[in-house]
């Protein structure tokens, strides 16, 4: 008899009952050999459970039609050999929209659903399995009772970009990705692999990197209050919900728990690099809705993210100050090392979702 256990076993707790009643026997008998089996099938139970699902679809929301006119009719083949035909670039177009995927399970055990909001260049699938093939938190979070909604903000993924936006997009290189994301220093990226230096003990998993890599998406500077409507009508037609949000997404986190501290039952935000100027906003607004922010390590004397930390600690203070939770959690501190900015992708992933699971719970969420 063999027990294979890993991260896609999935067992029913009523298997504990029945190893707990053996071992007794087993222990009594003295057959240590079915005993030491039993025990291996009762770690199996720490795997997560299956997934019963109800519903999974998808819809566009946001945007606005704009209109193109005065541009040249051309003669084009969109595919070899095809007779070519007149294309007019002119006409009625639909841009700035927000791409949602949701998953709803059978009998979710949270009322609230979890709106997954990804950062700056990337897409939801930050939030779906991990560049090294692990299931990511969507998985997690759909495992542990909630149903999960991903977004892909205007301009990303599926939301599709358009050449009609009025700037032009900037583009992530690996380099950036690998130093920015702290997976190592300042000048640690090498594009041969086997040269690239790591921080000491990092938890990103380093043979996936150009896998993650190929999630990298080009960006505009000017989308900023098309993506906070995009998500403002997201709200509107889901909530109330928890939002759990990564470093950009961690502005249009703050914004909506300002804007819809009735709709908005806790905001979950990974290194957040941005947040709105605390002079400028009443922080009692929130003082119901709790906060929670994660961030991993080498953060102190990096060159950009001991600047990046400033916005949201200030937005702390006042939101504290005004008698709301705002609760800040160094993963160092936690007895978690070596975590990158894309702790959701880490090999310690789990970790870090369950510290999130834990505090919802602490909340009645």
């Amino acid at each position: 008899m063999i027990i294979a256990c890993h991260d896609h076993s999935y067992t029913y707790s009523s298997t504990i009952g029945f190893v707990i009643d053996r071992m007794n026997e087993m222990v009594k008998s003295r057959d240590f050999i079915v005993l030491v089996l039993l025990l291996g099938l009762l770690g199996c139970t720490n795997a997560r459970p299956d997934i019963a699902i109800k519903e999974i679809g998808s819809f566009y929301i946001g945007g606005k039609e704009v209109s193109v006119s005065g541009q040249p009719v051309s003669e084009i083949s969109t595919s070899p050999g095809m007779k070519p035909f007149k294309y007019d670039p002119n006409g009625q177009f639909e841009i700035g929209q927000t791409y949602v995927q949701f998953v709803k399970l059978a009998a979710a055990t949270s009322k609230y659903p979890i709106l997954m909001w990804h950062g700056g260049g990337l897409t939801g699938v930050t939030w779906e399995t991990k560049p090294d093939g692990k299931p990511g938190w969507q998985q997690y979070f759909l495992s542990a009772g909630y149903d999960v909604y991903i977004s892909d903000s205007v301009e990303r993924g599926r939301a599709t970009w358009s050449g009609l936006y009025n700037s032009s997009p900037i583009f992530r290189a690996k380099k950036e990705g690998w130093e920015l994301f702290r997976i190592g220093p300042p000048e640690s990226y090498n594009a041969d692999m086997t040269k690239r230096v790591t921080y000491p003990g990092t938890q990103f998993p380093t043979e996936a990197f150009d896998q993650f890599a190929k999630e990298f998406t080009p960006r505009w500077l000017t989308n900023d209050a098309a993506t906070l409507a995009g998500y403002q009508q997201l709200i509107d037609k889901v909530c109330p919900c928890i939002v759990i949000v990564h470093s950009q997404g961690g502005y249009f986190g703050y914004m909506a728990a300002l804007n819809n501290p009735d709709k908005i039952k806790a905001l979950i935000a990974l290194e957040p690099s941005a947040a709105p100027n605390a002079a400028t906003y009443d922080a009692s607004k929130v003082k119901n809705v709790p906060i929670l922010t994660l961030w991993g390590d080498n953060i102190s004397g990096h060159p950009l993210w001991a600047g990046f930390t400033q916005p949201s600690s200030k937005l702390r203070d006042a939101v504290k100050n005004a008698g709301g939770t705002f609760d800040w959690v160094s993963l160092p501190d936690k007895g978690l090392h070596g975590n990158t900015h894309m702790m959701m992708m880490d090999r310690n992933s789990d970790d870090i979702a369950a510290i999130v699971k834990t505090w919802l719970g602490e909340h009645g969420l």
